[in-house]
């Protein structure tokens, strides 16, 4: 177990390493974990809204209960019948308990829809905010790579363009041309003068 560990705190420490080398990389995983978030937090709502409904229909159904069994606890006092008024009282008081429960898990359940609504709404928010964030690294990056071609472009023209030019080299070209020639006039004016 302890390889696994170790093996796993490694690969932890290099992935951060990585992610803090390339922060664009975890920008985006950000925005892949918040994307997931979302989809959570919005199964979450539709869980939570189902159940909801699932309460107020075992609420009606219990408020239809608890109304026949008022109507037979009527019926059997009418009737004479205490003995079985005595019963269907207490039937009606289990199915009033049962509602009250019913009611308050319904209020819970839409006490977490609304903060899973809430949540949801922070999620968006946030991810909207990497998402700038993104696109803003994104620009940058882009302008970074741009600049640094530019740099790298005008660096090779500066490099070239230190070394004299081509009129230059004419000029020092005819000066020693000229130079040359003027030797060789000087050595024939020799010879000659032999």
């Amino acid at each position: 177990m302890g390889l696994f560990e170790d093996l796993s705190k490694f690969l932890e420490s290099r992935l951060e390493e990585f992610l803090r080398n390339n922060p664009h990389l975890e920008l985006d995983a950000l925005l892949e974990q918040l994307r997931e978030q979302e989809e959570d937090t919005l199964k979450l709502i539709a869980d939570l809204q189902l159940q909801e409904k699932r309460r107020e229909d075992e609420i009606l159904s219990t408020a239809q209960e608890i109304q026949r069994w008022h109507i037979r606890v009527q019926k059997a006092k009418n009737g004479g019948r205490q003995d079985l008024a005595a019963k269907a009282e207490e039937r009606e008081a289990a199915l009033l308990r049962q509602g009250n429960q019913l009611w308050g898990q319904m209020q819970g359940v839409k006490e977490r829809i609304t903060q899973a609504k809430e949540l949801y709404r922070k999620i968006q928010q946030r991810r909207q905010e990497v998402q700038t964030k993104a696109a803003e690294a994104q620009a940058a990056r882009a302008k970074a790579q741009t600049q640094q071609r530019i740099e790298t472009n005008t660096g090779w023209w500066n490099a070239s363009s230190t070394y004299p030019s081509s009129n230059t080299y004419d000029d020092l070209e005819e000066k020693f041309r000229r130079w040359e020639t003027e030797a060789e006039l000087d050595d024939m004016k020799r010879n000659m003068g032999k």
